[in-house]
């Protein structure tokens, strides 16, 4: 997840982040006694059931950890609408971009380890990798990759994962999108890139990322319950299904495979189990008196490298690290990430290390606000022994907001068509193989008097296309947002017949144009 304001300060940064610091509220001294904690958790449990009662989401988990002991581990709900099945404790959840800073926990013990450094450079370690331009391919490191400063655009490669891309596929082709900044000057939260990152990070062992996670983290840690591949999610009977809003009610409408991007977003997890990494985070890499990543290796992905701007609810100066956000609010300094799918995930994971706590809360809905409630009303029960505001409401409409502009623009544009439309030419004009080196090929043909686009490898996203105006055709590529369309513009050469498309919803880059071929 990203803020809406994204930027950064550079150069100096040290200087820079120094005098931002002056300005921030202290943390509270010391350790937060434990009674405090107690008299907080059934307040908690309360607000956890009402949750589920006024339909916030169908089931959710939440763990809290206090001085390397897992204090509350309770789950709320069912695992899917309408069928019996409970939320517990050991529910797997599909955790989304609270993945990141996971991964980021696995690249410290390789760090620990001598395998790699933060400032090990991408080429050696991939030297198949490219970005657009060659300075910023030659000197990117994974720690430019974990702190989305390498200057991808934001949404580099989400485009090509959704028409069915593999990682390998959608890596290699990253290097035909243009910089959205120059290197290292600006904060641009990419799935892609931390996903080569921790790719690369992997390779010295000789073994896959998701190998590797399980080595280095979840194995040793007995987080028995928790994998980067989805089959494994998949076969886990005791799992929580996605939820998405049907008509004002929750329903399992749609998955999500997140297998291209695993370091970022593909880790499935419990409560249980993320109670344990809370523990080693908060203990800087030691669990129990047994340390299994190196401390300074991990302290490496709390050091606030990027200014994110403030937290778009609590108004807390915001940075970012390696895969952790680093923020400074109104209990002090936390480390936090929350994860989202807008096919139906919400989760989140804050600490505050000075205090030695940590809480961690699933849920399977989107959108929904609860795991920043949840956990903010906690905070606001422990420190100040009240809770300041209805803070689910307040991020409710955060999350309610993130997909209903766009989609809104979207209908707008396109909601009424010409008074006098132009007609289509006929619909074998426009028929036809069209490619281009970062989609790839695009079939489009015609049948049963309509026209259908097929994109991806083999074809495998496929499309209606509805006529608007002439040569303007309308697709709904996105089964997130179904009532959503997005413009396919065919270009009509000498010879009458089309001869290039434009994709829109493959054109964010400018890489949406593609050329006829094979004829």
């Amino acid at each position: 997840m990203q803020w809406p304001a994204r930027y950064r300060a550079a150069g100096a940064l040290c200087i820079a982040l120094g005098l931002a610091f002056a300005a921030l509220p202290a943390a509270a001294a010391g350790p937060v006694p434990p009674e405090r904690v107690a008299t907080a958790l059934p307040k908690l449990e309360d607000l956890a059931r009402r949750a589920i009662e006024t339909g916030e989401v169908p089931g959710l988990a939440i763990a809290v950890v206090q001085d390397d002991a897992v204090v509350y581990l309770k789950g709320f709900g069912v695992r899917q609408a309408g069928k019996p099945e409970t939320v517990d404790g050991d529910t797997v959840f599909q955790l989304a971009s609270l993945s990141k800073p996971i991964s980021a926990t696995i690249v410290a013990a390789l760090v620990g380890d001598g395998v790699v450094g933060w400032d090990s450079r991408i080429r050696d370690l991939d030297p198949g990798f490219r970005l657009h331009d060659a300075y910023p391919s030659a000197e990117l490191t994974i720690r430019d990759l974990f702190a989305h400063r390498s200057g991808l655009p934001g949404n580099a490669g989400n485009d090509l994962e959704d028409i069915g891309y593999g990682r390998d596929e959608v890596l290699r082709r990253l290097r035909l999108v243009p910089a959205a900044s120059s290197f290292r000057s600006t904060y641009s939260y990419s799935n892609a890139g931390l996903t080569e990152g921790a790719v690369a990070a992997a390779r010295p062992t000789g073994k896959s990322w998701e190998a590797v996670a399980e080595d280095k983290l979840y194995r040793p840690l007995g987080m028995t319950a928790t994998s980067s591949r989805h089959a494994d999610f998949l076969a886990r009977p005791n799992r929580a299904v996605l939820h998405v809003k049907v008509g004002g009610r929750w329903a399992a409408e749609l998955e999500r495979d997140p297998d291209m991007q695993a370091p970022a977003g593909g880790v499935s997890s419990s409560a249980r189990d993320l109670a344990q990494w809370m523990r080693l985070e908060l203990g800087a890499g030691a669990i129990g008196g047994r340390r299994l990543v190196d401390e300074e290796a991990l302290e490496q992905t709390k050091v606030p490298l990027m200014a994110r701007g403030n937290n778009p609810v609590s108004g807390a100066a915001s940075f970012y690290g390696l895969g952790w956000n680093v923020e400074y609010g109104r209990h002090g300094l936390s480390w936090s990430h929350a994860g989202a799918f807008s096919v139906g995930a919400r989760t989140l994971a804050v600490l505050y290390p000075e205090q030695h706590l940590g809480i961690v809360v699933l849920t399977n809905a989107f959108p929904s606000g609860a795991p920043e409630g949840l956990a903010d009303s906690f905070f606001d029960l422990v420190f100040d022994g009240t809770v300041s505001k209805d803070w689910m409401a307040e991020w409710d409409r955060t999350f309610d907001g993130l997909l209903g502009p766009a989609v809104a623009a979207a209908k707008a544009t396109y909601a009424t068509p010409p008074a006098r439309p132009s007609p289509a030419l006929p619909l074998a004009a426009y028929a036809g193989r069209y490619a281009n080196d970062y989609a790839g090929t695009a079939l489009v043909s015609a049948a049963g008097g309509t026209l259908t686009l097929a994109v991806g490898p083999s074809g495998a996203r496929s499309y209606p296309l509805k006529h608007f105006d002439r040569d303007l055709f309308l697709a709904f590529p996105d089964p997130e947002t179904p009532d959503k369309p997005s413009a396919v513009r065919f270009a009509i050469g000498p010879n009458g017949r089309a001869d290039a498309v434009t994709i829109e919803s493959l054109d964010e880059f400018g890489l949406g144009t593609l050329r006829r071929v094979g004829e």
